[in-house]
C-alpha cells in the first residue's frame, strides 16, 4: 500500500496546482481521449503537470513539442497527451503510469519502427519515471510502479525529458538503461525538485528550457 504523503506536502501540491491553473487562466482541464494510432516516425508522448492547462501542457508539453517539430522540419512527428487526471487524487499518478504504458505498448505494436520521446512535467515526470521502472512512491504526487514499458520496446524510446521531477527532491531520478537518454531539468530554487528549493515561480519557469530539451531529443533521435 502506498505510504501517505505528509499533510504539508499535500498543501504544497495544492498551492502548486492552483498556481498552474491560474497560469493558464482556467481551473479545470479536459484532455481529449486518445485517438486511433497514427504511425508517424516520431511520437512525443507528454504527461502534463498537476492541473496544468494546455493541449499537451502550457508550461512544458506545448512548447517542447513545438520546438521538436521546428527542429525536425519535414519530419513526420506527432504528439500524444497521456490521458490521466493530473490531479491531487492519490490514484492520479498510478492512472497516468498505466495509461502511458498502455499507449506506448499499443503504438509500438501498431507502428513498427516508430520512436518515442517521453516528456513529463512535475506529477507527469513521476508518471514517466514510473513507466520506466523508477518508483515515485514516497515523492510528492507520487505512486508505486504499476506498469513498465516492456523491455523489448524500450529501445524505441529515443529520449526522456523530465522537468520539475518531484523525486529529485529526495535525491532520486530515472535509473537503468534509459538514464543515458534522459534530460532531467530542475530550476534552481524549484520547490518541487530542488532539495533546498522553496519557489513556486521557479517551478513554473520551464517554457524557457524548451529549446534545450528539443536539442537533446533531436540529438538522441539521430
Amino acid at each position: 500500500m502506498r505510504s501517505r504523503i505528509p499533510g504539508g506536502r499535500w498543501r504544497t501540491g495544492a498551492l502548486l496546482a492552483a498556481s498552474l491553473a491560474a497560469a493558464g487562466g482556467i481551473a479545470v482541464v479536459t484532455v481529449p481521449m486518445a485517438s486511433a494510432a497514427e504511425c508517424s516516425d516520431v511520437e512525443v508522448v507528454v504527461a502534463r503537470g498537476t492541473n496544468e492547462p494546455g493541449g499537451l501542457g502550457l508550461i512544458v508539453g506545448d512548447p517542447v513539442f513545438d520546438a521538436i517539430q521546428g527542429r525536425l522540419a519535414g519530419g513526420n512527428v506527432t504528439s500524444h497527451a497521456v490521458d490521466y487526471p493530473a490531479s491531487l487524487n492519490p490514484n492520479s499518478p498510478a492512472e497516468g503510469n498505466r495509461a502511458l504504458v498502455d499507449h506506448v505498448t499499443a503504438q509500438a505494436q501498431e507502428c513498427a519502427g516508430q520512436r518515442f520521446v517521453l516528456v513529463g512535467y512535475s506529477q507527469g515526470a513521476n508518471v514517466v519515471g514510473n513507466s520506466l521502472g523508477t518508483s515515485s512512491e514516497n515523492a510528492l504526487v507520487g505512486a508505486p510502479v504499476v506498469a513498465t514499458i516492456p523491455a523489448e520496446i524500450q529501445p524505441q524510446v529515443a529520449a526522456v525529458l523530465v522537468f520539475g521531477y518531484p523525486l529529485r527532491k529526495q535525491g532520486g531520478g530515472i535509473e537503468g538503461e534509459l538514464a543515458d537518454r534522459t534530460l532531467d531539468v530542475c530550476a534552481n530554487g524549484d520547490v518541487i525538485c530542488d532539495p533546498d528549493g522553496a519557489s513556486v515561480i521557479a517551478h513554473l519557469s520551464y517554457r524557457g528550457n524548451a529549446g534545450e530539451a528539443a536539442d537533446f531529443a533531436v540529438e538522441k533521435l539521430q
